[in-house]
């Protein structure tokens, strides 16, 4: 079960109480691909050249090595192994792709199983093509000028399992063999769902842009604030700390989309510093959340209380900030590291687990909180906005409602509500599930960019100090060029007389 399904179940309690929608958030914080399925889909989606070659391969008849099928998908059940030796007696191997021994094992004996129960299918007069194992389905007797279907196999990523894959026997009994190779030749072709491989690409490009721009946008913020000392304030203190982590977040996304995915080899060996990047990611992952819960609080705080010390106030709150998901994060990567197993701690932890409600949890807990603070907020702001009678005339109370408006619309990016479009993800195959996708990764990948545009960008304060400086720095240049050009006349006329300029 992936963790989208988790964070669905995790909803469906809360419901119970009418807070469902507060999980939305939860999908995109614990899947490095929130728009998928499950985590493995990523991958075949990056791969999408690499599943078209596969594809090519299959069509030629070359022999489909372990290479071939990492670059092309990473495998559910395991890496696989290449084998080129001809079919045997007894059927085995047919030049293509088989699982990891023990995974083999389990499929062959299976196959096998299986073969032996239908064995008097057929009498002996009759000419047909007995059943074999070609390494990833077990294909029954069949007869002759016939073929066989089955099902395509789910643990190959990026193979459609509701499709069939078939393998055609020929009218002298023996099963087809690709000229190019000599090869009995099972035809996969059919399990890629080209169109979907390739909206899943689409998608995937979406969310690199997204999280690119965003990246830009925040670095160019935290520029500003760091360049304007008079800006520095409690305020801008919390938006400088979850700037950061949105920066830190956004990075090691991409980091893992072009750096990770596309490295297959990678993903099967597993390495430290993959795992590692894997724990760092979803740490600032946390710290995303985690600071979008400090801001609601803040803002709620500040609002509600009349004698409060910011100064304090932001200190505990840094160090909830950034403490909090630490521990979160050594107790998802301790549980994980030492009490995984199979899948749990291969692929450089994209499997998803049982662990990752270590994750989910906290996230659905922060934008529940956060949720709570806003209404709040948006109550106090109602009756502080309201003024006596006689100031607000007959357009006050509009007024009033459209300013608590505006304020809640500016608060949803800051503190991650807006995921609450999104609280579940539609079953594969549902009208509404590309419509998904799209509003998922738009929401995600560019939240980073909404939230500089409007509290840095479009913030009154920092429009004002742009503007001193740029006033500041224009008259100082056109002083000192003022200055330059009266020296220059200054200087001609205390000069010599020049020729015809000489007293009669």
């Amino acid at each position: 079960m992936n963790v989208i399904a988790k964070t669905q179940q995790f909803a469906q309690t809360l419901a119970v109480v009418g807070f469902t929608s507060i999980t939305a958030a939860a999908t995109h914080a614990t899947a490095h691909n929130p728009r998928t399925d499950n985590l493995l889909a990523a991958a075949a989606a990056e791969t999408t050249r690499s599943t078209l070659t596969l594809a090519a391969r299959m069509l030629a008849g070359l022999p489909t090595s372990a290479s071939d099928i990492a670059d092309s998908a990473i495998t559910d059940m395991a890496a696989v192994d290449s084998t080129s030796s001809n079919e045997s007696a007894d059927g085995e191997g047919e030049g293509v792709a088989e699982a990891e021994p023990d995974a083999l094992d389990v499929l062959r004996d299976e196959c096998y199983k299986r073969l032996n129960e239908t064995a008097t299918q057929f009498t002996a007069g009759e000419t047909y093509c007995a059943g074999t194992f070609d390494g990833w389905l077990c294909w029954p007797d069949t007869a002759a000028g016939t073929s066989a279907y089955e099902r395509c196999p789910e643990f190959i990523t990026g193979f459609d399992p509701t499709r069939f894959a078939h393998k055609e026997c020929g009218s002298d009994g023996e099963w087809y063999k690709h000229p190019l190779t000599n090869k009995t030749w099972s035809n996969y072709t059919t399990c890629i769902n080209f169109d979907d491989l390739e909206w899943k690409h689409s998608i995937n490009l979406f969310y690199k842009t997204g999280y690119g721009i965003s990246l830009i946008a925040i670095l160019l913020s935290l520029a500003i604030y760091i360049y304007f000392k008079s800006l520095k304030c409690a305020r801008i203190t919390l938006h400088m700390n979850l700037f950061t982590s949105f920066a830190a977040n956004n990075s090691l996304w991409l980091v893992w989309y072009f750096v990770v995915i596309p490295e297959t080899e990678m993903l099967k060996r597993s390495p430290p510093p993959c795992i590692a990047l894997h724990i760092i990611l979803h740490y600032f992952l946390l710290t995303n959340y985690s600071w979008m819960l400090c801001e609601g609080f803040y803002l709620h705080t500040v609002l509600v209380s009349a004698f409060i010390s910011e100064k304090k106030l932001v200190k505990w709150l840094i160090a909830l900030g950034w403490g909090t998901p630490a521990i979160v994060i050594f107790i998802y990567a301790l549980a994980r590291g030492l009490g995984g197993s199979g899948d749990e701690v291969k692929h450089c932890w994209m499997h998803s687990t049982s662990f990752e409600n270590i994750l989910v949890v906290p996230v659905c807990i922060s934008i529940f909180l956060n949720l709570l603070f806003l209404c709040n907020i948006v109550r106090v702001v109602l009756l502080k906005l309201k003024a006596p009678a006689s100031i607000q005339g007959s357009c006050g109370p509009s007024r009033t409602v459209l300013q608590a408006f505006r304020a809640t619309l500016l608060l949803v990016p800051l503190l991650g509500l807006q995921y609450i479009l999104t609280p579940f993800h539609p079953d594969a195959g549902h009208p509404w599930e590309q419509t998904y996708e799209v509003i998922s990764a738009f929401t995600a990948s560019f939240q980073g960019l909404f939230v500089a545009t409007l509290f840095c960008f479009f913030n009154g304060e920092v429009i004002a100090q742009v503007k001193r400086r740029w006033r500041t720095t224009w008259f100082s240049n056109r002083a000192r060029a003022n200055s330059y050009t009266a020296t220059q006349v200054s200087f001609v006329r205390c000069g010599p007389p020049l020729p015809g300029e000489e007293k009669v």
